[in-house]
This record gives C-alpha cells, sequence and structure tokens, in this order.
C-alpha cells in the first residue's frame, strides 16, 4: 500500500485530544481508529460506519475521529444510535458512552436497546465516576469513595452492568480491560455479531480512581475455555466481580454471545 492510499483512509481528525496525559481513553480511541481503518482499508468506506457519543470524557473520541454521527446529549446515546441503525441500516453504528451517561441518565435506554437487540455496538467508558464534573459518584462507584458531594463516603452499593445486561436479553455481552488489544478483539467480533452488542471497558480514572488494582485481578474468559453460548454459565461468570470487592478476580472477555432476530428485522417482518 502506497503511502497516499495509506494516508487517505486515515479516520484520525487533526483535532487536539485533551484527556489527561496517561488517560486510558487514549487506548480506545486508538483501538477503535485502528478497526475502522482495517475495514476501510478492505474496501468499505467512512460513510458505512456512524458513531455516537454522550457527555462526559468519553464523548471527546467524537472530535477526534473524522467520522460521521452525532455528539447527542447526556444519556441518549442508544436511542440515537437507534434512530440512526433505522434510517441507514447498512450502516455500522457505534455508540460511546461513560458509565454516568450509561448507568445513571441513560440506563432507561440501555436495558431497552438489550431487550430490542437493534444492530448497533455500544462501548462504555467505565471509570467509576462523573470524571469530566470532578469525581461525583456514579452507579458502578465502591462503597466509601468520599468526594465533595459525598464527603462521608458512598454509602449504596454499586451495581453489576454485566449481569444486567444479560437478564434483559442483550445477545452480545462483553467485558475488557483498558488495554489496546482487548479492545481491538472484542470490537472486532462484536462488529461482526448480528444485534446489539455491549463492551465494556474499566478504565480506572488517573485523578479519582488511581488505586483500583484492577488489572492485576483480571483474567480472560476465552483463554480459561468459557463457552460464550451458555446464558447460565455467563450469568455465574458475571457474579464473581460486583464492582465492589477489592480482592475478586475479573474476568474479560465476552460472557455471552448467541444471535437472535433484531430490532430491524422484526420491523420489516411487520
Amino acid at each position: 500500500m502506497t503511502a497516499d492510499i495509506r494516508e487517505k483512509i486515515k479516520i484520525r481528525t487533526s483535532a487536539q485530544a485533551t484527556w489527561c496525559p496517561g488517560c486510558s481513553n487514549f487506548l480506545i480511541l486508538a483501538a477503535v481508529q485502528k478497526i475502522i481503518e482495517k475495514y476501510i482499508e478492505k474496501g468499505k468506506k467512512k460513510d458505512d460506519f456512524a458513531i455516537v457519543a454522550g457527555i462526559g470524557c468519553h464523548a471527546k473520541i467524537f472530535d477526534y475521529l473524522d467520522i460521521g454521527g452525532i455528539n447527542t446529549l447526556h444519556g441518549r446515546v442508544a436511542p440515537t444510535c437507534l434512530g440512526i441503525k433505522l434510517a441507514k441500516p447498512n450502516v455500522s453504528v457505534l455508540g460511546f458512552s461513560g458509565d454516568g451517561d450509561a448507568y445513571a441518565e441513560g440506563i432507561e435506554h440501555l436495558i431497552h436497546s438489550a431487550r430490542y437487540n437493534s444492530d448497533f455496538k455500544y462501548l462504555v467508558h467505565n471509570n467509576q465516576v462523573f470524571a469530566l464534573t470532578m469525581g461525583q459518584p456514579t452507579p458502578t462507584t465502591k462503597r466509601g469513595y468520599v468526594n465533595k458531594t459525598n464527603p462521608r463516603g458512598v454509602v449504596t452499593y454499586p451495581f453489576n452492568p454485566i449481569r444486567l445486561m444479560l437478564v434483559a436479553g442483550a445477545s452480545f455481552v462483553a467485558r475488557v480491560y483498558a488495554d489496546l488489544l482487548q479492545i481491538q478483539d472484542v470490537l472486532e467480533e462484536a462488529l461482526k455479531h448480528k444485534g446489539f452488542a455491549f463492551i465494556e471497558v474499566l478504565q480506572p480514572c488517573l485523578i479519582f480512581q488511581k488505586n483500583e488494582g484492577y488489572k492485576i485481578r483480571t483474567y480472560s474468559l476465552q483463554k480459561e475455555g468459557h463457552n460464550k453460548s451458555d446464558f447460565n454459565a455467563a450469568m455465574l461468570k458475571a457474579e464473581e466481580f460486583d464492582y465492589n470487592s477489592d480482592i475478586a478476580k475479573i474476568p474479560l472477555g465476552i460472557f455471552y454471545q448467541k444471535e437472535r432476530e433484531t430490532f430491524e428485522e422484526l420491523k420489516l417482518k411487520k
């Protein structure tokens, strides 16, 4: 491939990234960029993809990818993805949310996205805080977390998004750590999957969640031989980490994958 052709398929904009130096959002950006450019190199066009982002640190990814889409309202990433998919069913739609965006303001949309099984891919950048607005707790923040809005520490338990997505009916449920190759591998599988794909990226915040120590506690479901078509096995694996424990092992990879009719196919039948 010539340098000119390689330059034409680059989708990174000239906008300067303003995430904190060392933030794992850079890895998520790089992984998504590499996968889309790989598809373009094989004959896809930029117009074959669309991206949607919400409000939060994650949403800056919208400025750094030269792909059409919508930078939408807080918590409204999922229904915006659904709208694009219904209007342009042949486009591969990628939605990006933070844990606050997805699990607080957007939780009702997330649940119904899993139920509807619309054919879009949804990545949640989970750092367990509202980082852009200085660290307020989200639904996955650990008990005892202290900040200005909770000077005595968070008293409620976090909920488990993996378990929620499974029981809500998502046909593809995965979790990765903020690692370039992990994100690439799972996102590539998600793009091959026909239906709603949920991918959570664990990415401890450098400013507000410095010492989670998650990475050394992770292990690969696929390397362990997990059967991703077994719903009950997926539920058992989802229970291993409750987003609050300081010692539990954290399974990563694809928990569950089983294709079923998409929302778009059901609409066509009607």
